[in-house]
């Protein structure tokens, strides 16, 4: 038996993949948001080792709009 006969184990919580190492984390950081142009924005996140590295990016929040 391989390791894609397992089925799969279901991650509960919050969970994301590192933009940066590629890796599932189980605490992850929104380091960077990106203006979607046919839809809502992306939001990318990194593990809280890497998210020092790559500092905090703009957010939704940090969006400035013209009035």
């Amino acid at each position: 038996m391989t390791a894609e006969d397992q089925p799969r184990a279901a991650l509960s919580g919050r969970v994301a993949l590192c933009v940066e190492c590629k890796t599932l984390t189980r605490a992850p950081v929104p380091v960077r948001w990106i203006q979607g142009t046919s839809g809502p924005g992306t939001t990318l996140y990194a593990c809280p080792d890497h998210a020092v590295k790559l500092g905090a990016g703009p957010t939704p929040d940090d969006v400035i709009r013209n009035r």
